[in-house]
C-alpha cells in the first residue's frame, strides 16, 4: 500500500545537456558530409592535403599565439619587479585567446571548423567579438552586484600599483587603535621587503 505521498520528481533537464549533445551530432555529420560532397567533387587526396594543411596551420596560429602570450607575460613581469609603470600590452595583445580558438578550429578536421577557424584570425572579427565579451561580462558583473568575483575584481584593482599587502592595524591620531589588539595572535613576523 501505498503512503499517499507522491513519487519523487526529477530534476528538469537544463537546456544546454539537451541541446549542446544534439548540437555536437549535427556539427559532426555537417563535417562529415561536406568531406564526402568535396572528396566526390574532386579527389579525395585534395580532402586529404586540405585537412593536413588545416592541420599545419592551426598548430603555427597555437604556437605564434602562445608564444606572443609569454612574451607579454614576461614583459610585465619584468615591468612590475624593475618597478616601472605597466604600460599597454604591446603588438596587439588582445585577442590572443581567439587566435588560439581559430588555430584549434583549423587544426579539427573539417571544413566548417576551418571556416570558423579562419575567422578568428581576421582583425575586425576579433576585435567585435573581444567587446561583445568584455560587454556581456560587465554588464553580467553589475547585475550580480559584485559578488565574490567582483569583490576579487575590485580588491585587484585596490592592490595594483604595487601588489604589496602589509597587515597591520589602523592606529587614530588621537593615538587609540581602530581594533584592540588581541593576545590570542601571537607574535607577528617581521615588515620585509
Amino acid at each position: 500500500m501505498t503512503t499517499g505521498t507522491p513519487p519523487p520528481t526529477a530534476p528538469k533537464r537544463s537546456r544546454a545537456r539537451t541541446f549542446v549533445p544534439l548540437g555536437i551530432a549535427a556539427w559532426l555529420v555537417l563535417e562529415i558530409w561536406l568531406l564526402t560532397v568535396v572528396a566526390s567533387a574532386t579527389s579525395g587526396l585534395l580532402v586529404v592535403l586540405l585537412l593536413v594543411g588545416g592541420l599545419l596551420l592551426g598548430g603555427y596560429v597555437i604556437k605564434r599565439a602562445g608564444r606572443r602570450a609569454f612574451r607579454n607575460l614576461t614583459e610585465t613581469f619584468k615591468e612590475q619587479q624593475s618597478g616601472a609603470a605597466p604600460t599597454a600590452a604591446k603588438g596587439g595583445g588582445e585577442g590572443n585567446a581567439l587566435t588560439m580558438l581559430g588555430g584549434l578550429l583549423l587544426i579539427i578536421p573539417g571544413f566548417v571548423s576551418d571556416a570558423l577557424g579562419l575567422l578568428c584570425l581576421l582583425p575586425p572579427v576579433r576585435k567585435s567579438v573581444t567587446r561583445f565579451a568584455e560587454r556581456s561580462l560587465d554588464k553580467r558583473m553589475r547585475a550580480a552586484g559584485g559578488g565574490a568575483l567582483g569583490d576579487a575584481f575590485q580588491q585587484a584593482r585596490i592592490h595594483y600599483p604595487d601588489g604589496k599587502v602589509v597587515p597591520g592595524e589602523v592606529i587614530r591620531e588621537d593615538g587609540s587603535a581602530a581594533h584592540p589588539p588581541r593576545d590570542d595572535r601571537g607574535p607577528r613576523p617581521p615588515l620585509t621587503p
